[in-house]
């Protein structure tokens, strides 16, 4: 009997240790783990470099309260803003956490400025912003907020890629569009760099914020270290967690320092956020993630990968509808039964997780070498084959 709730469908298999992209499991099988915590563990697992950091950090501070001046945000801070168009950073624990700050930065920044009541957020429909409960309103999906009324309000919602919708929803009272650049748990959709580039020009015109969620495809999981740089487009707002802490929970929200002025002694806080052990590790990440050489070959390995699995598509279009995604945040969309073929990869000893729209979420570690891509390649060539 498990005395845990039930709140998540959980497969039978546990793991005992993993090393890079390969998860071992109790009953000593080894499995290529495309899942990575759900883009977590950027640079896979039990990474040498993370580990020395870990090491030699908890022999010295593991937290303090943030009275007081913690040297190791304050490097993590100056890196994070010196490489993005941060002016400031506030450190949080999670993604959720993170997103829900974000929410807080923009609204208090209308306040600060004798605006109280331009405070709703707009959002697409069917996103995820976490599992809080303004983060599940934030999101607009009814799945996710059955059973946790009342209505957190607050939040407008338009479809995605109706820019007419999104239009028709900006009031007096609007403070801010908050979207994921590359929607994770929406189906691996890419927000058009076009796209992105027109709504920071509606932000502009009716004096409104632009909240780039970041959580799952930025620090380097796009191939950039942001998904929005690509597009030119410098946001206001900006909440990251997963990748940063390369499998340790950190989250963060960057924000100009036009915003960030709202935030003033005694607004925001949090326990946790911002300790030494999790700073420590912080920053090893980012020494490895920000490297250009590093990110180049995020983009090279990115490039093998979609034009083979295009190749396998093309061979089975029964199969599979499309791939989608950018850098290693890839989709693939299915004609098939969606449970049933990451059953079958599993039997084959790949781990992979779904998204909405009948998709396959498949998120390698950004350090995965050309020859486990080339296995994951072989496995899903498989199961197309024994499924067409």
């Amino acid at each position: 009997m498990s005395y845990l709730t039930k709140n998540y469908n959980r497969k039978k298999i546990s793991f005992k240790y993993g090393k890079g992209s390969f998860l071992y499991s109790t009953n000593g099988k080894k499995y290529l783990d495309f899942v990575q915590g759900i883009a977590v563990n950027s640079l896979g697992h039990a990474h040498p470099k993370l580990i020395n950091a870990i090491n030699k950090q908890s022999r010295k501070l593991w937290h303090v309260s943030n009275a007081f001046q913690i040297p190791e945000g304050e490097i993590l801070a100056k890196k994070l803003a010196k490489k993005t168009f941060a002016d400031y950073v506030m450190f949080q624990n999670s993604g959720a956490e993170a997103t829900e700050a974000a929410i807080k930065v923009a609204r208090r920044f209308f306040y600060s400025i004798g605006k109280p009541k331009k405070n709703r957020i707009l959002c697409i429909k069917n996103s995820f912003h976490g599992r809080t409960l303004a983060a599940i309103y934030a999101s607009g999906s009814k799945k996710m907020t059955e059973g946790f009324g009342p209505k957190v309000t607050g939040f407008d919602h338009f479809d995605f890629g109706n820019h007419e919708s999104l239009k028709k929803k900006i009031t007096k009272n609007t403070a801010a569009i908050m979207v994921e650049t590359i929607m994770g748990e929406g189906g691996i959709k890419v927000i058009p760099d076009w796209c992105l580039r027109e709504l920071r020009k509606i932000c502009n015109k009716k004096n409104i914020l632009l909240i780039l969620d970041e959580v799952q495809c930025g620090i380097g999981r796009s191939g950039d270290f942001f998904a929005f740089e690509k597009s030119k487009v410098k946001p206001d707002i900006v909440p990251i967690a997963k990748g940063i802490g390369g499998g340790f929970p950190i989250g963060a929200v960057l924000m100009n320092k036009k915003v960030a002025s709202g935030m003033t002694a005694g607004t925001h806080g949090s326990t946790f956020g911002g300790n030494p052990l999790a700073m420590t590790v912080g920053n090893s990440v980012m020494d490895i993630i920000s490297n250009k050489k590093f990110l180049k070959n995020v983009k090279s390995i990115s490039e093998y990968f979609l034009t083979n699995l295009i190749k396998i598509q093309n061979e089975y279009p029964n199969i599979i509808k499309e791939i989608r995604g950018r850098g290693l945040l890839i989709g693939i969309q299915l004609k098939t039964d969606q449970a049933k073929f990451i059953k079958k990869l599993m039997e084959n000893n790949l781990l992979t997780i779904r998204a909405a729209e009948n998709v396959v979420r498949i998120l390698p570690p950004l350090n995965v070498k050309k020859n486990e891509i080339n296995q994951s390649l072989k496995i899903i060539k498989k199961v197309c084959s024994e499924l067409n």
